[in-house]
């Protein structure tokens, strides 16, 4: 099997040793991989906050269906997305690059591009789209055999270039392919196969169909169609994003909350019950017992009133846009009866980087080149096991770039490559108040050389 090989990068070895860090010498050996090659399925929430599963903690938003998930499976505590932001995360979800690495680092690029093809009744900016030399975790499986499919959002290509899911390893999918179109939850069309589904229930701004709705039901026939062949499903689904669109309010309609926080809430449980019509096709078809799901989300919770009133954070500082915990750490559920133990908890970190490496070993496949995550299939199976330590990257690029990286229990922040680094011991200080920069120089200077030798030079984003 031919894989596209991606330009040369720092390696894991490679990295470790910059880092300063050296492997566990007595760590227990990795199990083998499944001796069965399971169906996988990720479902991926857009701006879900940490703590908006009931599971999570929260105590504002019904999601039995996902609480019922994380008790038949494990649920990880300090999951984190790839990105603080939607592209650039699935960039590195789809990629298992980090985004000192990926193609897309932002949502728009300050240089480069092509004009979105979806304004919203403006003129649109530009926007960069995944080329022919990423290599995508559907084009991994789909090479071992896999049956793929898409409905949901995209993000991270334009109409017309060669980062359609279509040419990145998708049979089949339906959805939004520009992320300014994701926002309408009632569109005219959707993308589909490369070309578009009109949906004249909505013309006029008629809110008649609602597109998750429809990703659900493609989510379901999916299955359907796929009970004697491995699949891999994708499921982006675009809510609880803005717009705040939803077809009823349900119970939260007599809450005592701002309207926004109402729909908002509203959506969240929307979803949960799309995860409940999954599972029970699955168990209806006996798909349940030889298929692997993973439940996550882009990034944190928009900057919003109604994120502090039902604490969507879940109390951690930052939401979406910023690279402190309440922006990047993520809701992480994985189910897998008789593979991933059921109604465990692990605390130990991983990130959206490790979804392709830890998908070619479920099903048995090779890696590519340059990836910058690892398979996380040894703690998937065993939560309790100790990982090997390893750094964590993340780059923002805004006026400055700014950059974060964890490593063991230490968190950094800098707002620029020339700028003073913040240190938060999150084991002590999980919501980090305190900054020990001053205290832990030392620290200070192995982080900062981890977060310069992470980060190759994007022209797209010319940094300081």
């Amino acid at each position: 099997m031919h894989i596209p090989r991606h330009l040369p990068r720092l390696g894991l070895l490679a990295f470790l040793s910059v880092a300063g860090i050296r492997a566990n010498p007595i760590a227990p050996a990795q199990p083998e991989a499944p001796a069965r090659t399971p169906n996988i399925i990720l479902i991926l929430a857009d701006d879900l906050g940490y703590g908006d599963l009931g599971c999570f903690g929260s105590r504002a938003i019904a999601t039995p269906h996902l609480d019922r998930l994380a008790r038949e499976g494990t649920r990880f505590t300090q999951a984190y997305a790839g990105s603080p932001v939607c592209a650039p995360s699935r960039n590195v979800l789809l990629t298992g690059q980090h985004t000192g690495h990926t193609r897309i680092r932002d949502n728009s690029p300050q240089v480069g591009g092509t004009p979105e093809q979806f304004a919203g009744g403006r003129e649109g900016g530009n926007r960069l789209s995944l080329e022919a030399g990423d290599f995508t975790v559907a084009q991994l499986l789909q090479a071992r055999g896999y049956t793929t499919g898409l409905a949901g959002k995209w993000g991270v290509a334009e109409p017309g270039t060669v980062g359609t899911p279509g040419k990145k390893g998708f049979g089949t999918w339906l959805g939004y392919l520009n992320q300014n179109h994701a926002a309408y939850h009632y569109p005219d069309y959707l993308d589909e196969n490369d070309g578009t589904r009109p949906l004249p229930a909505n013309a006029g701004g008629r809110p008649t169909a609602y597109s998750n709705d429809l990703f659900a039901d493609f989510a379901v026939d999916f299955v359907r169609r796929n009970v004697g062949t491995p699949f891999f499903l994708y499921l982006p689904f675009t809510v609880p994003h803005e717009r705040m669109e939803v077809p009823d309010l349900g119970a939260y309609a007599a809450q005592d909350w701002p309207a926004d926080a109402k729909t908002y809430a509203a959506m969240v449980t929307r979803l949960d019950t799309y995860v409940g019509r999954l599972l029970a096709e699955l168990e209806r078809l006996d798909l349940a017992g030889n298929t692997i799901i993973f439940f996550t989300s882009d990034n944190g919770p928009v900057a919003k009133p109604r994120s502090a009133l039902l604490n969507s954070a879940g109390g951690l500082r930052g939401t979406k846009g910023t690279l402190y915990e309440g922006g990047l750490r993520v809701p992480m559920i994985v189910r897998w009866p008789g593979h991933v133990p059921a109604g465990r908890v692990s605390d130990t970190p991983w990130m959206f980087a490790d979804f392709l490496p830890t998908c070619a070993e479920l099903a048995g496949a090779p890696l590519p080149a340059g990836l910058d995550g690892r398979s996380v299939w040894p703690l998937l199976s065993n939560p309790g096991r100790l990982a090997d330590p390893r750094a964590f990257y993340w780059e923002y690029p805004r006026e400055r770039l700014h950059q974060a990286v964890r490593l063991g229990p230490w968190k950094a922040v800098r707002y620029g490559m020339d700028q003073p680094l913040e240190l938060y011991d999150l084991s002590r200080d999980p919501l980090e108040t305190t900054d020990l920069a001053p205290q832990y120089p030392e620290r200070v200077n192995e982080i900062a050389r981890i977060m310069s030798s992470s980060h190759q030079p994007s022209p797209h984003w010319p940094v300081n």
